[in-house]
């Protein structure tokens, strides 16, 4: 099977997935928006903004500022473009995806719908479940540059094409495995964005590394009620690509939602706090729609709803955190 990808987003993650992709592959096309940065990529090998000590196979790499181009030449599109961001560039492409095969690399929500990617993609533009896949797992962008040994998960219904991608991933820093469970995979990435966010609050306020144990513990659980109760199928919760990409994004220092939270935690405003940072934290739109979907389906999930109150209520971090650490086990 000889398959051209297309990556669509110029940042730290689509930089990462090019690097990645150009050990194996022979052509990838690259989506980088800004017509300066691909000027400079083409001339210094390098991303100016993310990654930049990362040197490109650029004799591998067509990187363009044209999205419909990048579409047009590519067999697999993976998206990499964040969540805020993705539909208002998936719009300039929607009737040129629909024989393409489409992997999200997206951690998040898409704020226009407050649907996984997949589904709004389904959902809003018919692309056919069977063509959407996910790339998840405990991989930061910055450990890839430093070609730190990492893992990714590749989970779709197409056998063939994912067994294509997830041989494309597999390098020497890189190990990849396959996975059929493509929702409980897209949704553990987008929640375990809350319950990092929310171990960043408890790192702010000061609480210490036993609390934030026993909050983590509580978050596999509730992780697990919560996927179980959309969709319904076996699963190991303790998979790199559930347990594994929670405890990276909580713990970590590259995690920008531990961070957001943190920030928070110490006395930062929402607004504030997000305005500082220069990526974005896909926790604070991930809450709202987790949030709503425990309402819809009649099920309390009390780590969700405390980040919901201290995000979109409004209400004081030190209340909601001691109010929380007495409902946890």
């Amino acid at each position: 099977m000889r398959k051209v990808f297309g990556v669509l987003g110029g940042g730290s993650w689509g930089t990462a997935l090019v690097k990645i992709l150009s050990e194996n592959c022979e052509k990838i096309n690259w989506y980088v928006r800004n017509q300066e940065n691909v000027d400079y990529i083409n001339k210094f090998k390098c991303n100016p903004n993310y990654l930049s000590s990362v040197s490109l196979k650029m004799n591998k790499i067509k990187v363009c500022s044209s999205i419909q181009e990048v579409t047009k030449k590519s067999d697999i599109l993976v998206l990499a473009i964040p969540s805020p961001f993705l539909n208002s560039e998936i719009k300039k492409i929607e009737n040129m995806i629909l024989d393409k095969y489409v992997f999200s690399a997206l951690k998040g929500v898409v704020p226009d719908s407050h649907l996984v990617v997949s589904e709004h993609l389904n959902q809003n533009y018919g692309v056919p479940l069977s063509n959407i896949g996910i790339i998840t797992g405990p991989c930061h962008a910055e450990e890839v540059a430093l070609e730190k040994l990492s893992y990714l998960t590749v989970a779709n219904q197409d056998a063939q094409i994912g067994q294509f991608v997830k041989k494309s991933l597999q390098t020497k820093f890189i190990n990849s495995k396959l996975s059929n469970d493509n929702f409980g995979v897209e949704y553990a990435a987008m929640l375990k964005n809350i319950y990092a966010l929310v171990a960043g609050i408890s790192n702010g306020l000061g609480y210490g590394d036993n609390f934030q144990s026993v909050l983590i513990s509580n978050s596999v659980q509730e992780m697990k009620k919560f996927i179980k109760t959309i969709y319904k199928v076996k699963r190991n919760i303790n998979g790199s690509e559930y347990l594994g990409d929670l405890l990276v994004t909580s713990y970590s220092s590259f995690s920008r939602n531990r961070t957001l939270g943190n920030m928070i935690g110490r006395g930062y405003s929402i607004n504030s706090a997000i305005s500082e940072m220069n990526m974005i934290s896909e926790g604070y739109y991930a809450t709202k729609n987790a949030y709503e979907i425990g309402l819809e389906n009649k099920t309390k999930f009390k780590i969700i709803e405390t980040a919901y109150e201290i995000l979109y209520k409004g209400k004081s971090p030190k209340k909601c955190l001691k109010d929380l650490s007495e409902k946890l086990n």
